[in-house]
């Protein structure tokens, strides 16, 4: 079947596109994640005290404003509050931003897909591609359910990241897959472990701010200004145990199909192939990770040591298996 070449190149029209949104998007993240929740604290703190110096006998105002100069000081709430309102409209259009740059995306990989007449997930790019987009999506979720908005710019760096070596050096023109892939494991097995892929990105940066939080509670000259805009360790913990008991089951179903497939290509379920391996032991650190993590005595660091782990070695398995050791899984650029 022909490759339409016009779909192909608005795909990667709308990927060069959404790229530069989110790369956009991550510059408003970071202006609101380094100065808007100062102006929240410092709102909070003038709240706090106001009712306190009433309370100790602070003389009440009686044309507006208390006497003694404090006029400034009833002014600061109010000034502190539309330095913090600036700063969340900052955040709100980031949100946006991020919001049309998944649409863009997302139409990216539908075009990739009409283009060349089948699932687009045939190679490292269209992988990457599909990937990255489960992680923003699953990212926009967790916004709705925790207040992590400023730190979406610490998910979007690896995804920026990602989405620019796939967008270069991984980039591959539009074309059939190889006869190896041509099979209908390709939408399900692969299927699945990009959905697992990209859900388990975002627990790998919450797990390794919970890190950095602890670093700064124990030491609070050490990320003096990034660590208490952090949120609490238990919103952190409970971001990353969450998805990852979403992804973990269907990674398992990712390495089964992969191994049913196996079977069916190459005459075995298992032959310690390097992606076989790799993705084995990612499979065994996971495991420990849930494992480690429904134990009270091991819940916090060392969990959350254990999920970073995990997110190295699904890393190495994303380049250095598929790009450098050679295997049954060596399809050139094929993931």
């Amino acid at each position: 079947m022909s490759i339409n070449t016009t779909l192909s190149q608005y795909s990667d029209m709308a990927y060069i596109t959404a790229v530069v949104i989110y790369v956009l998007a991550m510059v408003f993240f970071l202006v609101e994640q380094s100065f808007g929740r100062r102006g929240s604290v410092s709102a909070e703190r003038a709240k706090r005290a106001s009712p306190e110096l009433v309370g100790a006998g602070a003389p009440a105002s009686s044309g507006g404003t208390p006497s003694g100069g404090s006029g400034e000081r009833a002014a600061s709430p109010r000034g502190s509050g539309q330095q913090h309102n600036r700063y969340d409209r900052i955040g709100r259009m980031g949100a946006a931003l991020l919001v049309l740059g998944l649409l863009l995306h997302f139409a990216s990989l539908l075009l990739r897909g009409f283009a060349v007449h089948r699932v687009p997930w045939g190679n490292m790019y269209e992988f990457i591609m599909a990937l990255s987009l489960i992680a923003v999506a699953s990212w926009l979720v967790m916004m709705r359910k925790f207040p992590i908005r400023h730190l979406t710019a610490f998910v979007l760096l690896p995804v920026v990241i990602l989405m620019f070596l796939g967008g270069t050096a991984l980039y591959s023109v539009a074309a059939p897959v190889q006869p190896a892939l041509q099979s209908y494991w390709l939408v399900i097995h692969v299927s699945a472990v990009i959905a697992a892929s990209g859900l388990l990105l975002v627990p790998g940066v919450a797990s390794s701010l919970y890190l950095v939080k602890i670093r700064h509670e124990r030491n609070p000259e050490r990320f003096a200004r990034f660590g208490p805009r952090l949120p609490s360790k238990d919103v952190l913990d409970r971001i990353a145990y969450r998805i990852t008991v979403l992804a973990f089951p269907i990674f398992t179903f990712g390495v089964i199909c992969g191994a049913i497939w196996a079977e069916a290509a190459w005459g075995r379920f298992w032959g310690w192939d390097p992606k076989e391996t790799v993705a084995f032991i990612a499979w065994v650190v996971y495991a420990a990770y849930l494992h480690s993590r429904a134990t009270a005595g091991w819940r916090g660091q060392r969990a959350a040591v254990i999920n970073v782990l995990g997110f190295g070695v699904m890393v190495f398995n994303l380049f250095f298996v598929n790009l450098v050791v050679a295997g049954l899984h060596s399809y050139a650029d094929v993931s």
